[in-house]
């Protein structure tokens, strides 16, 4: 059974930062590319960040270019976030994605909130 489990968020002043980790299972995760998803209230779900099997290659959405890095940890089955410089346009709930054997599978989320 796939799962993934967001943490990490919280809330944060504009300017600051987060690092967003998920947790992977139930998957050959080395085998599957990653991404990073975020849905603001009232807003479609965006693309946020993708990660290669190795990590070697990424992609960024221009709204988070120069502030966000994806990366992973294969001997962890984890893929992470690093969200600098944030703005109170990045409040959102974060979910981590792959596509595994015909099918979309999501974690539950995690809050990022950003506000002073």
């Amino acid at each position: 059974q796939v799962q993934l489990v967001e943490s990490g968020g919280g809330l944060v002043q504009p300017g600051g930062s987060l690092r967003l980790s998920c947790k992977a299972s139930g998957f050959t995760f080395s085998s599957y590319a990653m991404n990073w998803y975020r849905q603001a209230p009232g807003k479609e779900r965006e693309r946020v960040a993708s990660i290669g099997t190795s990590g070697g290659v990424t992609n960024y959405a221009d709204s988070v270019k120069g502030r966000f890095t994806i990366s992973r940890d294969n001997a962890k089955d984890t893929v992470y976030l690093e969200m600098n410089n944030l703005k109170p346009e990045d409040t959102a709930v974060y979910y981590c994605n792959t596509w595994w054997r015909g099918g979309y599978y999501w974690g539950q989320g995690t809050q990022v909130t950003v506000s002073s």
